[in-house]
C-alpha cells in the first residue's frame, strides 16, 4: 500500500509561504563569531525506557511529526519501517515553515481540531512555557495530553531500536547490536557533525573560510566511507545498523537537495557527485532497494510525482537550480548494486580505533 495519499500531496502543496533565508535563525543566530553554523541543542530530550524519567513505550499512543524532506525526520521513518513500527506510531506531515515555524498539515489527524492550533512552537510551548528557539522536524507528541515527548533527533532511531523492542515485528534486524554500540555511537556522532550536518554547515555558513572547511571535512568523509565500503557491504560489515540509516538520509538527499545549495556558493566545479564514489554510490543503492524509501519519501526527494502526476519539486535554497529529470535520476537509483557477495569485517581503522571506543557513550 502506497504511503503517497492524495490528501498528503495537496497538504504538501500548500505550504506557508517561504520565509527569507536572512531571516532564518540558522543564519543570524546560530552562527559562531568567525561565521560557521553551529545549529541549536535540542529542547525536549526524554527518553523512551522503562527507567526514572523515561516514557514508557505504548502504541498507537505517540505520534511522530515531521517532514520526509527533513533529513532528521526521514531518518526516523526508515527505523520505524524497517523494525515493524509504521503503525505503531502513526506519521503526521508538517506542512513547511515560515516565520512562525513548521505547521501541522490537516490532513490524516485532528490535532489542531482537538488541541486547537496547527502550529508546531504552540504545542512546544504549552509543553514547557519557557521555550526558546525553534520547533524542530521531528517531533514526538503524546496523543492523549498533546504535550511533545521530545524532539531530540539524535538518540531517537536508537529508542525505536532497543526500547520499543517488544512491538518489534517477527525477524526485525537488530539495528543497535549490544557488541557494536559504542562503536555505533561514536561514528553516529561524526557523521552528525561531519555529514548529516556538514551540508549545513557549507549552506548555512555566513564566511566563505567556514563553508570551505566544512566542505573540505564533508568531500573527506565520503572519501573514507568509499574506501570503508570497497569490502563491507554495510558499514559494520555484514550487519545492517543504526550507521547505515544515517548515513543514507544524506546519500538519499545530496545530488537533488543539498548538493545544489553548496554549488552555489562554491561554484558547481568545486563539489563533487556522490556518483564520483563508486562503492558509497553503489552503497546507497543497496540501501535503496532494501526499503530505505517508500513512495512518500520518494515523493519528498523529488523521484516521484505524486498522485496527481505532478512532482514537488524544487531543491534546498535553490529553487530553480539545473537537475537531471526526476525520471532519469530515479532510473539511476534503480540499478543494481551488486554488492550481495560482499561481507568484510565490523573492524576499522576510525572512529575509534586504537580501543578509544571503549571510553565512549552516548549521552
Amino acid at each position: 500500500m502506497s504511503t503517497l495519499t492524495a490528501d498528503l500531496e495537496a497538504d504538501a502543496r500548500t505550504r506557508p509561504a517561504p520565509a527569507r533565508t536572512a531571516s532564518f535563525p540558522e543564519t543570524n543566530v546560530e552562527q559562531t563569531p568567525d561565521g560557521a553554523f553551529r545549529r541549536q541543542r535540542n529542547w525536549f530530550t526524554r527518553r523512551f525506557g522503562d527507567g526514572e524519567g523515561q516514557v514508557r513505550p505504548e502504541p498507537g499512543r505517540f505520534v511522530l511529526l515531521g517532514n520526509p524532506g527533513c533529513g532528521w525526520a526521514r531518518r526516523q521513518l526508515i527505523a520505524l519501517r524497517l523494525v515493524g513500527l509504521a503503525d505503531a506510531v502513526p506519521f503526521v506531515l508538517l506542512t513547511g515553515r515560515d516565520e512562525k515555524g513548521w505547521r501541522i498539515a490537516p490532513s490524516g489527524n485532528d490535532l489542531a481540531e482537538r488541541f486547537g492550533t496547527d502550529l508546531l512552537n504552540d504545542f512546544y510551548r504549552r509543553t514547557d512555557p519557557a521555550f526558546q528557539g525553534r520547533g524542530t522536524s521531528p517531533t514526538v507528541l503524546d496523543l492523549q495530553t498533546g504535550l511533545v515527548v521530545t524532539n531530540n533527533y539524535h538518540p531517537l532511531s536508537l529508542d525505536w531500536e532497543t526500547a520499543w523492542r517488544p512491538f518489534h515485528a517477527a525477524g526485525a534486524p537488530d539495528l543497535y547490536p549490544e557488541d557494536l554500540r559504542q562503536e555505533i555511537d561514536l561514528l553516529n556522532q561524526q557523521l552528525f557533525d561531519d555529514v548529516n550536518n556538514g551540508t549545513y554547515k557549507v549552506i548555512f555558513a555566513t564566511s566563505r573560510g567556514a563553508a570551505g572547511a566544512a566542505k573540505t571535512v564533508f568531500e573527506a568523509r565520503l572519501a573514507d566511507y568509499d574506501f570503508r565500503l570497497a569490502s563491507r557491504r554495510y558499514l559494520f560489515g555484514d550487519r545492517l545498523t543504526d550507521s547505515d540509516i544515517r548515513l543514507f538520509q544524506t546519500l538519499s538527499s545530496f545530488e537533488r537537495g543539498y548538493r545544489p545549495g553548496i554549488a552555489a556558493i562554491v561554484g558547481d566545479e568545486n563539489v563533487r557527485h556522490v556518483q564520483d564514489y563508486p562503492n558509497l554510490w553503489a552503497y546507497a543503492r543497496d540501501l535503496f532497494a532494501q526499503g530505505f524509501v517508500d513512495d512518500r519519501e520518494l515523493y519528498f526527494l523529488g523521484l516521484l510525482p505524486g498522485p496527481s502526476g505532478e512532482y514537488l519539486g524544487g531543491s534546498l535554497l535553490v529553487k530553480d537550480a539545473k537537475l537531471p529529470t526526476p525520471a532519469e535520476s530515479l532510473a539511476e537509483w534503480q540499478e543494481p548494486a551488486g554488492r550481495e557477495h560482499l561481507t568484510g569485517s565490523p573492524l576499522y581503522s576510525g572512529p575509534g580505533g586504537g580501543g578509544s571506543f571503549e571510553l565512549w557513550r552516548f549521552a
